[in-house]
């Protein structure tokens, strides 16, 4: 049986209209998206270093480069740029995994490729594990809009796998992409961010390191098993389907 399919963001939560409305816009010259982007980043640097409410506009401004002028051509507030930032960093993960997933020929490749760019994306940003956990308090619609906006794509993959056979019949393509997440978050902070979390220079995630190969083949047999996907099993199409759906 098809299970329902979740609401979508901006039908989940009232309050997803408006940021998906808010990220939308982009600067429309090229020197505009480089400025923003480097508040991103200092951003990034500075709310996973220091917290949501310790980083200052003016501290990440400083750290920018540009004037808190400039910082409001951009974001209203600081909240305004740490739902913005959540998103960002969403859209490039997402980004990540998908054109790792390309690369699968068939679900199960497609799986693995898609962990191993996820995985990539953690160890050079770790500020993401902080950043999204933060969003529970500062901003849980941004939160779930994060999670929710993986699992829209991945589900979407996993019921065409499970209409071509790819996957087993049984498995709910709902179930099991919240599950799928939660195995890349949990194996990612585990072997990524831990065991030092905040290194002794104090910058977080500073140590951050790629998941060893022997865990992650481990986690991608354990993945295989779940959808009945075994390693040697043949396509069913040159490509496989991506887990998850990159912005227009």
């Amino acid at each position: 049986m098809t299970p329902a399919r979740t609401p979508a963001p901006s039908d989940a939560d009232p309050s997803h209209a408006d940021l998906e409305a808010r990220t939308a816009t982009q600067p429309r010259t090229r020197r505009g998206a480089e400025t923003k982007a480097k508040i991103f980043t200092a951003a990034e640097h500075s709310f996973a270093e220091q917290g949501y409410h310790a980083a200052s506009v003016s501290r990440i401004t400083d750290r920018a480069g540009v004037g808190q002028g400039t910082f409001y051509l951009y974001f209203t507030s600081k909240l305004d740029l740490f739902e913005q930032l959540v998103v960002d960093l969403n859209r490039r993960v997402r980004k990540a995994m998908s054109d790792g997933a390309a690369r699968g020929r068939g679900r199960a490749e497609s799986e693995r490729e898609g962990f191993r760019e996820f995985f990539a994306f953690t160890a050079e940003h770790p500020a993401l594990y902080r950043v999204v956990r933060e969003a529970e308090q500062v901003s849980p619609g941004a939160m779930r809009l994060h999670y929710e906006r993986i699992v829209d794509g991945y589900r979407e993959g996993l019921t065409r796998a499970r209409d071509s056979g790819e996957i087993g019949a049984e498995v709910d393509p709902e179930v099991a992409a919240w599950a799928l997440m939660g195995i890349g978050e949990m194996i990612g902070m585990r072997y990524v961010l831990w065991p030092t979390g905040e290194s002794e220079s104090g910058t977080y995630g500073a140590d951050a390191r790629s998941v060893p190969e022997d865990v992650f083949e481990q986690m991608v047999a354990l993945v295989q098993r779940a959808l009945g996907t075994p390693a040697d099993a043949p396509p069913s199409a040159p490509d496989g389907p991506p887990p998850v759906r990159p912005d227009p």
